[in-house]
Parts: structure tokens; C-alpha cells; sequence
């Protein structure tokens, strides 16, 4: 992990609020074709309704996301869905308490 790709990535309030979302997806979305959100994750049409915003940007919010570590992606079909790292986000957390 690059803490100061993280950083960067958590430093827009729309990155910072679909890693919020995704830590609960169950709260915040409508299931995606009957896909279990909790084990394979959150399609990105749902994401970018959710921001109201193109899916272009969405989608380059997602890959900053996951250049940092944070999510992990997973293809089905023709769709791709998007989890939180949970583990990256536990190094993170210990980062922070140890280094910072």
C-alpha cells in the first residue's frame, strides 16, 4: 500500500463516499440482478446512480479506488462489481495508529 496514493484517493468526497457506501452495501443499494452484495460486491451502474453523476467519472473515481488498494473488482458477465478491501483498509488503520 501507498499511503499517499490513498491519501490522494480519499482526498475527493465522492471516492471517500462510495468506500463509505461499500462497507455496507446492503444499506445503500438495491441488489443488481439478484447478485449477493455482501460476497461479490456493488455493479458500478449502481454506483453511478447513486453519485448522479457519468459513468465515465464514476468509473475513474473506481480506478483511482483500486490503484490505491482500497477496492478489488469482479467481473461477471458483461458487468463489473466493486467490494472494499477490507484488509487494505485494516493496514491503513494500523498505518495511521503506528506512523502517524
Amino acid at each position: 500500500m501507498n499511503p499517499i496514493e490513498v491519501f490522494k484517493a480519499l482526498s475527493n468526497e465522492s471516492r471517500y463516499q462510495i468506500l463509505q457506501w461499500l462497507k455496507e452495501p446492503n444499506l445503500h443499494f438495491t441488489p443488481h440482478e439478484g447478485i449477493d452484495m455482501t460476497e461479490v460486491g456493488v455493479c458500478v451502474s449502481q454506483i453511478t446512480n447513486k453519485l448522479n453523476m457519468t459513468q465515465s467519472t464514476a468509473s475513474q473515481y473506481l480506478a483511482m479506488l483500486q490503484r490505491a488498494g482500497l477496492i478489488t473488482t469482479k467481473r461477471i458477465g458483461k458487468f463489473t462489481y466493486y467490494q472494499r478491501d477490507e484488509e487494505a483498509i485494516r493496514q491503513l488503520a494500523a498505518f495511521m495508529k503506528d506512523e502517524v
